[in-house]
């Protein structure tokens, strides 16, 4: 076995091992490999991050943002259905999960954590649906392929908010839908912004700073 399929093993083992199926409040259609107590999973990851120096488990949770996201698409399938979509910065690969499973074309997921690339892909699996896992950096490209472009909770940070904007609004300028989705975080643009629907998801006090966030989806248009 080789050094890289040695450590897809290693990575689908400790996330069956600290994960557990569950169903994400808004979107019941789907089940995800998600932690059920965050501290233990924390704990346990950093044992884990320290000998293979991986980012901590951002995959183990379904994030509002996408689960706002998600619960948007599935309820509009017009936008999507038979057409190609990416979810990128996929996380646990929710939006892409749950689009292949109910009748998108082909879909990708980016994600440059290389655990949760591997729980996207035990997510789709656990779910029947056909996701290609994208490991290289889609901000890079040129050109958007993609009919369809999901980013969930992206405004975290501002670093992250000024790599991803500009590219999403390529996207938008080159034809496709792109859409994405915010609870509230403090980098979120206040200009060239559709708003589409706004959920109250329910969220985890060691996650977030209350036990609900209002989320908004909205779609992004060009520059």
């Amino acid at each position: 076995m080789t050094g890289r399929a040695a450590e897809a093993v290693d990575h689908a083992a400790f996330i069956r091992a600290h994960t557990t199926l569950a169903v994400p409040p808004l979107v019941p259609e789907v089940r995800l490999h998600l932690a059920t107590e965050v501290t233990p999973l924390w704990q346990a990851t950093q044992d884990f991050l320290d000998r293979h120096d991986l980012p901590p488990p951002y995959w183990a949770f379904a994030w509002p943002g996408g689960q706002a996201m998600t619960r948007w698409l599935l309820d509009n399938p017009e936008v999507w259905r038979r057409r190609t979509v990416l979810d990128v910065a996929a996380g646990s690969g929710l939006t892409a999960v749950a689009l292949a499973a109910a009748g998108a074309g082909p879909t990708e997921a980016a994600e440059i954590d290389p655990v949760a690339r591997t729980a996207i892909a035990l997510n789709a699996e656990a779910n029947g649906a056909v996701v290609s896992v994208r490991q290289d950096d889609v901000l890079a490209l040129a050109d958007c392929p993609w009919q369809v472009v999901a980013a969930g909770d992206v405004c975290y940070e501002k670093p992250m908010t000024d790599l991803m904007m500009p590219w999403l609004r390529r996207c938008a300028a080159r034809g496709a839908f792109v859409v994405i989705a915010d609870p509230g975080r403090s980098y979120l643009p206040t200009s060239g912004l559709l708003r589409l629907a706004s959920y109250a998801v329910p969220t985890s006090l060691d996650l977030e700073d209350r036990a609900e966030r209002l989320t908004t989806v909205y779609q992004v248009l060009p520059a």
